[in-house]
């Protein structure tokens, strides 16, 4: 019978491979490769993905924050006109010594100050005393939670035209309620407290809720075990709110007060529409003009880009030196803990 040598596969040497397929170590080293690569991907995805994320923010705040601060701070060194905000002269400091010889900006920074005060006060105290009711367990909380919100998510707008006909002299429903007890009607929109007391009073209805929330989230944080420890010693519920409460919530209470007097600072809407005029003088005789009214008046009704640069600037000087107040403050308490 005849061989079939003539098909036979050939022999394979000695330590060698098959022909057509790699050697092993040719395979391992492209995985170690392929891994290599996706390990360095990963490190650089590990490392920049984060500031991809947040880079949005960083160009909106350079398009529309730290672009505006600039320019107006260029501005405010310049007489420049509104109707032509390219061609400026240089001034200097010139707009700012005219600012602090101003008798309008003082009357409007005086207006702010009382209005902060009147309007924060308050505000504050009510919003600690709603917040240490609805702290107690208490049918329907989260309804009444919602409802201190609701003053907030409702716009100035409608508020202020709501205020506007509640103060209103000759058919506003609190000068009703005057005359009801033998009160003479109030002129709330040209006397200067009265106008002061109800544009306080727009901005304490819109703002209580929401301090009254933080606090509340702050009362919830407090441990359940300080107040036992101080019933069980026969305090009383009073005695409980300020050797207990008050000072649990002292970081908190600090940071209500500094943000309340960083947007009484900047007050701007309220008095807007409640004047009758609807213009931005604060009243006929600039009653409750506040700072913020000041800048748009010089700035968008008078023109003069330049001045109200300077007014811009001048205000977010003094909310630094209160930011720096906040971290003086701040520090001691943590120090005294």
């Amino acid at each position: 019978m005849a061989s079939r040598h003539d098909i036979a596969a050939p022999p394979v040497k000695e330590g060698g491979a098959a022909p057509g397929r790699p050697p092993a170590n040719a395979d391992t080293e492209r995985a170690m490769k392929k891994r290599a690569r996706l390990s360095r991907r990963w490190q650089r995805d590990m490392r920049w993905s984060p500031y991809a994320f947040v880079s949005p923010f960083f160009l909106l705040f350079l398009a529309f924050g730290l672009f505006p601060l600039l320019y107006t701070g260029w501005a405010s060194l310049h007489q420049v006109e509104l109707t032509a905000p390219t061609d400026m002269s240089w001034v200097g400091l010139r707009n700012y010594t005219r600012i602090f010889d101003d008798d309008f900006f003082w009357n409007a920074a005086k207006n702010t100050l009382t209005i902060g005060i009147i309007s924060t006060v308050p505000q504050l105290l009510m919003a600690m005393g709603i917040a240490h009711i609805l702290n107690y367990k208490l049918r329907g909380s989260t309804f009444y939670r919602v409802v201190m919100l609701a003053p907030y998510a409702t716009s100035i707008a409608a508020a202020s035209l709501v205020f506007v006909l509640l103060f209103g002299r000759d058919y506003g429903m609190i000068n009703w309620a005057l005359n009801a007890v033998g009160i003479d009607p109030v002129d709330w929109q040209n006397d200067k407290w009265p106008s002061q007391i109800a544009v306080s009073s727009i901005i304490i209805w819109r703002w209580t809720g929401y301090n009254a929330l933080i606090y509340l989230a702050a009362m919830q944080a407090i441990p359940q075990d300080l107040y036992e420890s101080a019933a069980l010693d026969g305090a009383s519920r009073w005695r409980q709110f300020l050797h207990v409460t008050l000072p649990s919530l002292r970081p908190t209470i600090l940071f209500t007060v500094v943000v309340s007097t960083i947007g009484a600072s900047q007050v701007f809407g309220e008095p807007l529409l409640f004047d009758a005029n609807k213009g931005a003088s604060g009243g006929s005789q600039h009653q409750f003009q506040t700072l913020g009214l000041y800048l748009y008046e010089q700035g968008w009704i008078n023109q003069h880009l330049g001045r109200a640069s300077a007014i811009a600037w001048t205000m977010f000087l003094i909310l630094i030196v209160i930011g720096v107040v906040n971290y003086v403050i701040s520090r001691r308490l943590r120090a005294s803990s």
